[in-house]
């Protein structure tokens, strides 16, 4: 028992021995902090502590009455009303490509050349329809003749004259099945070609040489679709409890992230009447016109709404604003050298520095006025 307790007093000695050679002495010679830092401590109901709390500045949120506005994403697609396929008439085989994917076009521009047999078809077609034609109008003035001198009825006169209507009707019928292929009939040709019908640019392109053209061959119908893209749609999603800022007709300011600088105008055409179901949205489509091409089918665009009615909103310094993982905050002092982290949904911003504050905090309230300071103490602790 006597050596127990006196291991138990030599292990207490030992530890006391441990303790006291590692605690660390102040020597004044090493010019050491005399004084603990201060330590940033937050509180349960999410309060920060600060030391010198006072040498940040507060600033008052002001008042102001302006227009909500409303900021959603888009996409730009091409007008369906202005988007054109290019179809070949006549079935064959292409025989040269005087265009591309992506080429500007004008109206009348030839495209492609095909060969086809439905020419040979068609010509020889008008021209047994003109053989015809020519005998039945020779016909005619034969019985016309011979009714003038008696020799023949009215009807043998009227059979004939029924039968140059009908032929008559079948070379009409024949010239304008080439003209419909593209066929001169004084210069026939198993060459068809091909024009743009309206003017833009190609934005598919189906064929290549030696592919076949039409559809009596299994070739693809559309060899070409083109899209005039003067005029392009803005699709944008929508949050359902948004839908009601928006009308048909409203404006629309466009913003683009490849031209910062540059600022369209479109209005809304419709308002999709099907929510996604996942992500609770609507289509809505913005018609901008685009006289200068900057956009471009696919690009990502900014599309921003002007609410209907005014309303007062909280105005305070941009330096006031801490921007944080995708999220906006604002301090708030909270008594005893403490300050609270509010998060806000932020508008637009004003051109003398402002920044306009649609909820979190309301105007007379106060908050710090320079959050870059007060977060780099906070890191600095």
């Amino acid at each position: 028992m006597k050596t127990a307790k006196y291991l138990q007093a030599l292990a207490c000695v030992a530890a006391v021995s441990w303790m006291t050679a590692c605690e660390k002495k102040f020597d004044p010679a090493s010019g050491a902090p005399t004084s603990t830092p201060a330590v940033v401590e937050a509180s349960h109901n999410g309060t920060i502590a600060i030391p010198d709390a006072g040498r940040y500045s507060l600033v008052t949120a002001e008042a102001m009455q302006a227009y909500p506005r409303l900021n959603v994403t888009g996409s730009v697609f091409p007008d369906i009303a202005r988007e054109v396929p290019v179809i070949s008439l006549a079935s064959g085989r292409v025989v040269d490509i005087r265009a591309r994917l992506d080429d500007h076009v004008k109206k009348g521009d030839l495209l492609l050349r095909v060969q086809s047999p439905d020419i040979t078809n068609a010509f020889d077609v008008y021209l047994k329809a003109a053989n015809d034609e020519q005998l039945a109008r020779t016909a005619l003035n034969r019985a016309q003749d011979l009714y003038d001198h008696g020799a023949v009825p009215k009807s043998a006169l009227e059979q004939a004259q029924d039968t140059e209507e009908d032929a008559l009707t079948d070379l009409h019928a024949a010239e304008q099945q080439l003209k419909t292929l593209g066929v001169d009939k004084e210069h026939p040709s198993s060459i068809v070609n091909v024009y743009a019908p309206i003017p833009g640019v190609i934005v598919a392109q189906n064929v290549t040489d030696a592919a076949a053209a039409g559809v009596t061959y299994a070739g693809s119908p559309t060899a070409f679709t083109i899209a005039d893209l003067s005029v392009v749609w803005i699709i944008c999603d929508v949050y359902e409890n948004d839908i009601p800022k928006l009308k048909l007709g409203q404006a629309a300011e466009i913003k683009l992230a490849a031209y910062p600088d540059e600022t369209l105008t479109g209005r809304i055409s419709d308002i999709g009447p099907i929510l996604d179901p996942n992500i609770r949205t609507a289509k809505v489509r913005v018609e901008v016109p685009n006289p200068r091409n900057l956009l471009r089918l696919g690009m990502f665009v900014t599309a921003s709404f002007q609410g209907q009615e005014s309303k007062s909103f909280a105005v305070i310094p941009a330096t006031a604003v801490l921007h944080l993982h995708d999220r906006d905050w604002v301090y708030e002092p909270a008594g005893s050298g403490q300050f609270r982290r509010v998060e806000v949904e932020i508008g637009d911003t004003e051109p003398d520095g402002k920044q306009q504050v649609l909820s979190g905090i309301a105007p007379g309230q106060q908050i710090v006025g320079d959050v870059l300071a007060l977060e780099t103490a906070l890191e600095a602790q």
